[in-house]
């Protein structure tokens, strides 16, 4: 019977124990989907996803026909001055966006946009006003033009100018009763008159940094290039893509996996766009001369043929390559229906950007992390020897240096 009662008693668990058991085990699952959580977070906050074009607008896309639209009464929010900008000492945002491979995901990378921070201008403005006046002087409506139908949405986007400049860069530009004047350059500009004295196009691109596009839809439901100031495109030109629908202005630059996996997307993201939407993309390239407006290493500007990657000199010198990035913004206009594109580009040597922590690290990841595709649309056969022995020699001096790879994301995210 003694020993009975032992093995009864060793057998006997203490209900306390089995809660306590339970109540440790839930905390550990509950902290461990805390902390997965989190890190997936951190992961999703430093890439760009496809915005909901409908969330939260207060506005529907009218049923329509195709190519007619019916203007929406929306007014872009007013936007407060840039904090302390100035022309000579405001510098311009370092915008990174590559990312560590192993693999390259070809997408669009859309994010939203927020009102105020439509259009960038920093301490390279007067460098870019003169090239691009320069620009409009010698090539004209071969870079900056407006079809007839797209008169009007041209208007618009030269109004909408004219009234955000002011606004959020008031030591730049001046509010008059016709337009705007240039505090810097003393240029005067009526957008009332007519006939305006030059394209609008022409107009809107002598006020900003960026190159400029408007796109409208025709009967057709596709959407075309009909308005236009590409004056320091570097690798493209207005001529030749003047007038050409959405997908065959990609096919005919041959955009790696546009149709497989960019043109439905765009398609419809294009359809959906609602003026109150407005969304922001960026992309990188290496270029291996230092001409911002027209890169001389792929033939001469006014080449009919023989444009491309393969007449640019094989692994120049490091001190030869460039790292140019565009800030993308696309927004729709609400009284035309015009898609607008604004292409900001940001150019620097590579040896500029890779004194900076981290870069030279993620850059030879992303090159590497190209596919063949991608690769020969970005011409990596030309400067990859010497340019990923100079990421790769730069990376282990960071490293060297006491460079702490589990602080990145807390440095450094993506786009910058």
């Amino acid at each position: 019977m003694t020993k009975l009662n032992t093995t009864l008693k060793e057998a006997y668990i203490d209900p306390k124990h089995v809660l306590y058991g339970l109540f440790i085990i839930i905390t550990l699952a509950w902290t461990t989907s805390k902390i997965t959580s989190y890190i997936r977070t951190r992961k999703d906050q430093a890439r760009p996803s496809t915005p909901n074009l409908e969330k939260q607008s207060p506005f529907k896309m009218p049923v329509r026909k195709p190519g007619v639209w019916t203007p929406i009464p929306f007014k872009r929010p007013t936007p407060p001055p840039y904090p302390n900008w100035s022309v000579t000492d405001t510098k311009p945002l370092p915008y990174r966006p590559f990312r560590y491979g192993p693999k390259y995901n070809v997408t669009m990378g859309l994010r939203m946009l927020h009102w105020d921070d439509w259009i960038e201008l920093d301490n390279h403005y007067m460098k870019f006003h003169d090239l691009k006046a320069q620009r409009i002087a010698e090539r004209g409506s071969k870079c900056s033009y407006t079809s007839p139908e797209a008169f009007d949405g041209a208007i618009e986007l030269l109004e909408e100018l004219c009234d955000y400049l002011p606004m959020r860069y008031p030591s730049l530009y001046m509010r008059t009763e016709v337009g705007l004047d240039n505090l810097a350059t003393g240029e005067q500009f009526n957008i009332v008159e007519r006939p305006l004295k030059e394209d609008p196009m022409q107009m809107c691109a002598r006020l900003t940094q960026d190159d400029l596009a408007i796109m409208f839809e025709k009967p057709d439901g596709q959407y075309y290039l009909l308005a236009g100031s590409i004056l320091l495109a570097g690798f493209w030109r207005l001529e030749d893509k003047l007038g050409m629908p959405l997908s065959e202005i990609h096919t005919s630059g041959d955009v790696p996996q546009y149709k497989e996996k960019l043109e439905k997307g765009m398609m419809n993201f294009f359809r959906r766009v609602m003026p109150d939407k407005p969304v922001l993309r960026n992309n990188y390239f290496i270029q291996v001369d230092d001409e911002l407006a027209w890169s001389s290493s792929i033939g001469d500007e006014n080449s009919e043929g023989g444009i491309g990657w393969f007449t640019a000199e094989k692994n120049k010198a490091i001190q030869h390559h460039w790292f140019r990035s565009e800030r993308q913004s696309l927004r729709r206009l609400p009284r035309s229906g015009g898609v607008v594109f604004t292409i900001r580009t940001y150019f620097h040597p590579i040896t500029e950007i890779c004194a900076e922590p981290y870069v030279p690290g993620r850059l030879a990841s992303a090159v590497r992390s190209w596919g063949d595709d991608v690769s020969k649309y970005k011409g990596k056969e030309r400067y990859q020897d010497v340019l990923l022995e100079y990421l790769d020699k730069k990376h282990e001096e960071q490293l060297a240096g006491g460079l702490d790879m589990a602080k990145e994301e807390d440095v450094r995210a993506y786009p910058y």
